[in-house]
Formats: structure tokens, sequence, C-alpha cells
């Protein structure tokens, strides 16, 4: 039995590196994809991971599922494409780290996964499923995505959520938002940034928002996620916003992926029932969760960011029973 299983693009983020001789920016090669991100920072924890999603046979497809294998997640859904690249995005970083993106993906080897290459094996035999809306921007990968969130949904696992709303990937925004609002109706976390919680539901207010959500869509936990200031959270009529750890970020690149992934793997270590589970539980697995991802920010990059377990200890406080 798989911790999580988790279904997605693949990628490389080009991220800024210094500047050459000449005054040009250098672009570092690093593994990337948000479901990847989730898993790596769950196996960096030592949870039983495996991936499902499309890579090409060029050198970065291959360099990925090395990357993958050294993480510890299981590659057994991982399909090569002879057909397709490998995506790439190239990471822009303003002064503060937060970025923007620029992706070449048309198409790329991550939205070509075809239903009949979704190993449901894997699905079927997890605790959690994870999914993100990217996968969804086009066929055949959306048919591919939604099969395997049905699959696991029948077999009574926990399905997660992170919309991660990439304007440029989509048709056109509408489009994007009709799209993330038919993968909710599925989830039972969901992981959002105020940004997209203003963009699907009209609301800019995170108590509103997030009851608008949850009485819609059914949701059991809704983390919204602030950046530095921290994770506001509704879970059923409880709510509270956690603040976030100061830190010296300089590339914020998958900070929410470690964030979701850290969580995760708190909720899975505490084994709880929905019934059992309690608001105090929830906001002790965002407290690991915003120091994960605030130590994720003081290195370049996602997976190569990923901090291990003493030092998430050590920044929360010694005193600390995660």
């Amino acid at each position: 039995m798989y911790d999580v299983v988790a279904l997605g693009e693949l990628l490389i983020d080009f991220t800024p590196a210094g500047i050459s001789e000449n005054g040009n920016t250098l672009f570092e090669t690093n593994p990337g994809g948000a479901p990847a991100n989730v898993l790596a920072t769950l196996a960096k924890f030592n949870a039983k991971t495996a991936f499902i999603g499309k890579v090409g046979t060029d050198q970065f497809g291959i360099f990925l599922g090395e990357v993958l294998k050294k993480e510890n997640i299981d590659l057994q859904g991982l399909v090569y494409s002879e057909d397709v690249n490998t995506t790439l995005a190239f990471v822009h970083l303003s002064e503060n780290g937060d970025r923007s993106f620029h992706f070449y993906r048309s198409p790329g080897a991550d939205i070509m996964l075809e239903e009949k290459e979704v190993d449901l094996e894997l699905v079927q035999n997890t605790k959690i499923f994870h999914f993100g809306s990217l996968s969804m921007t086009h066929e055949p990968a959306k048919s591919a995505t939604l099969k395997a969130v049905k699959a696991a949904q029948k077999n009574d696992s926990i399905i997660s959520y992170d919309p991660n709303l990439r304007p440029a990937l989509w048709k056109n925004l509408t489009h994007a938002k009709e799209t993330i609002i038919e993968g909710m109706q599925y989830a039972d976390i969901l992981k959002i940034s105020e940004e997209e919680l203003e963009f699907i539901t009209g609301i800019s207010d995170f108590e509103e928002g997030s009851q608008f959500l949850h009485d819609k869509f059914d949701l059991k936990i809704v983390l919204v996620t602030l950046g530095s200031k921290g994770c506001f959270y509704r879970f059923g009529k409880d709510t509270g916003h956690i603040n976030g750890f100061k830190v010296n970020a300089v590339d914020t690149t998958g900070a929410g992926d470690m964030f979701l992934g850290s969580f995760l793997y708190q909720f899975i270590k505490k084994d709880a029932s929905w019934n059992s589970l309690q608001a105090t539980d929830v906001e002790k697995m965002i407290i690991f969760a915003n120091a994960a991802a605030a130590l994720g920010t003081t290195k370049n990059g996602a997976i190569p960011a990923i901090p291990n377990l003493d030092d998430v200890r050590k920044l929360i406080g010694t005193e600390s029973n995660y």
C-alpha cells in the first residue's frame, strides 16, 4: 500500500543561476512539476510514494526519471515517449524571490499521457491520490487524469487537489476556470492560493470564499496558502490563520508543493478518520507544512531545496514532537 500516488506533470525547471561573463542570465537544470514536487517532499520524510506521468526519451526525460528514482519515488507509472519531448519551463525570479514561468509545451510529453497508460494498480493501492489541474489543460491527459481520479475515488482513497493555476498553459481563463471546477468535485483536501481562491469564486474574503467552496464541493479541508504570511484553513465549521516562518527567501519555486507534501505527510502520520480529526490536529499539520515550505525557499530549485525532517523540527522548535 502506498501512502500517496500522484499523477501529473514532470518537467524541467530552468532556474536562474547567476550571470555569465558576457552579462547574460545563466539557467540551472532542475527537476520540477507540482505533483512530482509533492511526492519528493513526502519521500524526503520516508513516505511511500509513486508517480504516474509521461516524459520524453530525450536527455531531460532520462534525467527526471533518475531524479525520481534517487528520491525513492516508485516509477512504475512513469511512461517514456519517443514521439514527444519532455516539457520545459523557464523560471524568472523577482528581487524578493517570487517567480513567473515561460513554458515549452506545444505539445509536451506530460499532456500526451493516455488513458490506457494509467497504471490503475497504483491508483487502487494508495491511501491518498493527488492531482492538479495542469494535467487537464489538454487531451489526452485530461481524460487520463479523470480516469485515475474516479478509480481512486471508487477505491475510497482520499483525494488531494491543487489547481495550481498557470494562465499561459490554458486556451483561455474561462476554460481554465471550468476545468479547475470540474476537478474540484472529486477533492477531499484542497490546497489553493489566495489568487486562485478569488479567481475561482470571485471572492477575496478567506472565510466567505472557503465557505463557498466547502459547501459547493463538500470539501473536508481547504488550505489557502498565503506565501510568507502562512496559511488560512477551513475544516468544516472551524477556520483559522496560521502564521508562516521568517526566513531569507531566495527562490519560492515549489514552496506550495513542499507545503502540501508536508501537510499530507503529517495527515498520513496522524492516521485519523474524518470523524476523529480535530481542528487542532489540522493546525499542527499546517505549522509543520509552513516550516517546511519556508525552509524550501532558502535554496534554489524545487526538489533540490526540500528540507530534511530534522531541519523542519528545528525551525518549529526543539520541543516539537513532529
